[in-house]
C-alpha cells in the first residue's frame, strides 16, 4: 500500500497525530517547523511575527539554561529540528565540549543575515514550462515588430474536370 504525503495537518487535537506528523513530515515541509521569532524592530520592518531560520542568522536564546546570551546560526538541522548556535556548549564528563542543540521555539531572531531573493524563470503563457533565451528573443522580436514572413505559392489541386 502506498504511503499518502499529507502536506498539511488536518488540525487534529490528538498528540499522538500531531508527533506522527512532525516526525514522518519530508524535508521540504520541516523547513516550516524551524521558524523563529523575530525581536519587535524586524517584525516592524519585515512585516512578519516568524522566518525561517537561515545558517548566519544572530540569535537571542529566550528559554532556558543559555537564557539571555546571543550567537550566530551555525548549523540548521531539519531532521531533528533543532539549531546549534555558536558559543553554546557544555562541558562533557571528560572535559571536552559539545554544542547544545536548542528547538527554535527557545530562540528570537535578533539580526537577519544576507538573505537572496531568486527570481523564478518567466514562463510561457498557459503552460509551466521555462521560456528559453531562443525563444524569448523570438517573442520580443514580434512583439517589437510584426515582419510578414514570405508566403509560399499555394499549389492547385489537379482539377477532375479533365475526363
Amino acid at each position: 500500500m502506498e504511503k499518502k504525503l499529507l502536506t498539511k495537518l488536518k488540525a487534529s487535537k490528538q498528540p499522538r497525530k500531531q508527533r506522527k506528523y512532525r516526525a514522518n513530515s519530508p524535508l521540504h515541509l520541516r523547513k516550516k517547523f524551524v521558524h523563529v521569532n523575530l525581536s519587535k524592530p524586524l517584525r516592524e520592518k519585515q512585516g512578519k511575527r516568524n522566518i525561517q531560520l537561515k545558517k548566519g542568522d544572530t540569535v537571542k536564546i529566550m528559554r532556558g539554561k543559555f537564557r539571555g546570551k546571543t550567537g550566530k546560526a551555525l548549523e540548521i538541522k531539519l531532521k531533528e529540528s533543532r539549531i546549534v548556535v555558536e558559543g553554546i556548549q557544555v562541558k562533557k564528563q571528560d572535559g571536552s565540549k559539545a554544542n547544545v542543540k536548542m528547538q527554535p521555539s527557545n530562540l528570537q531572531i535578533i539580526e537577519l543575515s544576507e538573505r537572496v531573493k531568486v527570481k523564478k524563470p518567466e514562463t510561457e503563457v498557459g503552460t509551466k514550462k521555462p521560456i528559453k533565451a531562443k525563444a524569448k528573443a523570438k517573442v520580443s522580436e514580434k512583439s517589437a515588430t510584426k515582419v510578414k514572413s514570405p508566403e509560399k505559392p499555394k499549389l492547385k489541386k489537379p482539377s477532375e474536370d479533365k475526363k
